[in-house]
């Protein structure tokens, strides 16, 4: 677990802008295995999570799926056979905010994490 996962999200303020490129290779630090990708001029966070089958890959989307209500901030997530694709991004400063680090910290610690567990993010 990293400082990250002890952080809770919190709402964005109306013209908010995206963060600097350095608050932003500051927290990429803590996130090695998380690319930045940039899509249509919006950065993002993308990771994807390897699985032995569809049903681990589903369980998986499904607590990232409990993190997100829990932190009323939330992801795009593809799901297919063997692989999740996450990635995080506000869509209210169009890139990204610390909302965005500390989630794919939280997302990072929920892959370990049996179902049971996630109630440690409420």
């Amino acid at each position: 677990m990293n400082k990250l996962t002890e952080l809770k999200c919190k709402a964005c303020q109306s013209g908010e802008a995206p963060m600097s490129q350095t608050e932003i290779a500051d927290l990429k630090s803590e996130l090695p295995d998380w690319k930045i990708v940039d899509i249509g001029g919006v950065a993002r966070l993308e990771r994807e999570y390897k699985f032995d089958d569809f049903a681990q890959a589903l369980a998986f989307t499904n607590k990232i799926g409990y993190l997100a209500e829990a932190e009323q901030h939330h992801p795009a997530i593809l799901t297919e056979w063997g692989r999740v694709k996450v990635s995080w991004w506000t869509h209210k400063v169009k890139g990204l905010h610390r909302n965005d680090f500390i989630m794919a910290a939280k997302t990072d610690d929920a892959v370990k994490m049996e179902p049971a567990d996630m109630h440690a993010y409420r």
